[in-house]
């Protein structure tokens, strides 16, 4: 048996339309979702760049990337993943917190 995924953290590249509300609305409609979390973070005349978080009980990786991608978005990473039976938050090293000095 497979391990649940719970959280998926996406780096994504999409065009202006759909805006982030309805893209956040079709990914939370998703089996499985329990949240959405979208952050824009650059904006292009054509295109903005997006940190997409997705949340749930048993997400489907498969259904969110073509949620995206029918939208028009291209995913450019997978930046963070989360799965097992408990989400367990990043937490900082060392080496990390130099780099806030």
């Amino acid at each position: 048996m497979t391990a649940k995924i719970r959280r998926i953290v996406l780096d994504v590249l999409k065009p202006h339309e759909p805006n982030i509300i309805e893209l956040s609305q079709r990914l939370a409609s998703l089996e499985g979702v329990d949240g959405v979390n979208i952050s824009i973070y650059e904006v292009d005349r054509m295109v903005e760049n997006a940190k997409i978080t997705v949340e749930g009980s048993n997400l489907s990786y498969e259904t969110v990337l073509s949620t995206v991608e029918d939208a028009g978005g291209t995913v450019h990473s997978i930046d963070e993943a989360v799965a097992g039976k408990v989400v367990i938050n990043d937490s900082p090293t060392p080496q990390e917190a130099l780099t806030y000095l």
